[in-house]
C-alpha cells in the first residue's frame, strides 16, 4: 500500500502508481514463487519518499517522468527494501511493519539470499532500462550501504560511540539512497547538477534517519542502542535536523519551476510531519 507523508505535484501523483507497478515487476521476476512472495511482502508498503524525491528532482531539472525516471525510482525502492531485509537479519528482528520478517519465517540463509537478490535485480533493471552509468551509480551505492551497515553492527551498542561516527554511519547506511536518487534524477534529466543534487540528497537522508531515531529513542534507551539522539539528546538532534533541512533547500539547483519549489520544501515538510507526530 502506497503511503506518502509529504506534498506532491499532480504529475508526481500520477507517476507513483507506475513506480509501484515497476517495483512489483522487479521483485516478482524470480523463477521461484516463494522468493517472489517474500520480496513482494517486503516492498508492499512504505512512504515512497525516495521515489517522490527522485521524481520531483527530475522535474525540477527539466526532465520528463519517462521510463528512465520511473525505473530509477523503482530501483532505489528495491535497493532500500533489500537493505531492510539485511537490517532485519543483522538485528535478528522478528517483525517489520506488522508482519513477520523473512529471517523469522525462513532463517538466516534464505533471508540473506532474498536481500541479495533484490539488490541484484535493481542493478539489472538500471543497466537494462536506464544506462550503464546508472548501474554504476547503483553498484557504488550498494558498497556504501555495506560499509554503513558494517559500522552500525560494530558501533550501535558501543558506549564509546561518538556523535561523528554515528553520523558517518547514517550517511553511508541511509543517506546513500537519497543521494543516489538525486544523482539518478540529474542523470535522467541530462543536466550538470550532480554535485548539488548529491548534496541535497545527503542532507535529506541524514535528516530522515535522525528523525526516525528520535521517534525510536525510548525503545533505543531500553535496548542500550547508542543512536545519535541517544548520544546528543533530542533537542540538539532536532536542531541539527532543522540545519539539514536548510542545507538541503540551499543545495537545490537554481531553476525556476514548481518542482524546484517543492524540492526545497520537502525536507522541512517531512520534518514538520515528524515533529507533529511526536508532539
Amino acid at each position: 500500500m502506497l503511503t506518502t507523508v509529504v506534498p506532491t505535484l499532480p504529475m508526481i501523483a500520477e507517476a507513483l502508481p507506475h513506480v509501484e507497478s515497476n517495483i512489483r515487476e522487479l521483485v516478482t521476476s524470480s523463477t521461484l514463487s516463494r522468493v517472489n512472495d517474500a520480496s513482494r511482502r517486503v516492498t508492499a508498503s512504505g512512504k515512497r519518499l525516495r521515489s517522490i524525491v527522485i521524481l520531483t528532482g527530475t522535474l525540477a531539472l527539466g526532465g520528463a517522468l519517462d521510463k528512465r525516471a520511473i525505473t530509477s525510482a523503482a530501483c532505489v525502492e528495491v535497493l532500500h527494501a533489500g537493505s531492510l531485509v539485511h537490517d532485519d537479519l543483522m538485528d535478528n528482528a522478528t517483525e517489520r511493519r506488522g508482519v513477520p520478517t523473512i529471517n523469522a519465517d525462513w532463517g538466516v540463509g534464505p533471508a540473506l539470499l532474498v536481500g541479495d537478490l533484490m539488490l541484484a535485480k535493481a542493478g539489472q533493471a538500471a543497466l537494462r532500462d536506464i544506462s550503464a552509468e546508472a548501474a554504476g551509480h547503483i553498484a557504488a551505492a550498494v558498497a556504501d550501504l555495506v560499509e554503513g551497515q558494517f559500522m552500525e553492527v560494530l558501533d550501535l551498542h558501543d558506549r564509546g560511540r561518538t556523535a561523528d561516527r554515528a553520523l558517518k554511519s547514517i550517511e553511508l547506511k541511509t543517506a546513500t539512497l537519497f543521494r543516489l536518487g538525486c544523482v539518478l534524477a540529474n542523470h535522467c534529466a541530462g543536466t550538470g547538477e550532480e554535485r548539488r543534487m548529491a548534496e541535497y540528497g545527503t542532507a535529506f537522508g541524514l535528516l530522515f534517519q535522525l528523525v526516525d531515531d528520535v521517534l525510536d529513542l525510548e525503545e533505543d534507551q531500553r535496548e542500550g542502542v547508542y543512536s545519535y539522539p541517544f548520544i546528543e539528546g533530542t533537542d540538539r538532534t532536532l536542531e541539527l535536523c532543522h540545519d539539514l533541512a536548510r542545507q538541503a533547500a540551499d543545495a537545490v539547483p537554481d531553476h525556476d519551476n514548481e518542482a524546484v519549489a517543492l524540492l526545497r520544501d520537502l525536507p522541512g515538510a517531512y520534518l514538520d510531519w515528524a515533529i507533529a507526530s511526536v508532539a
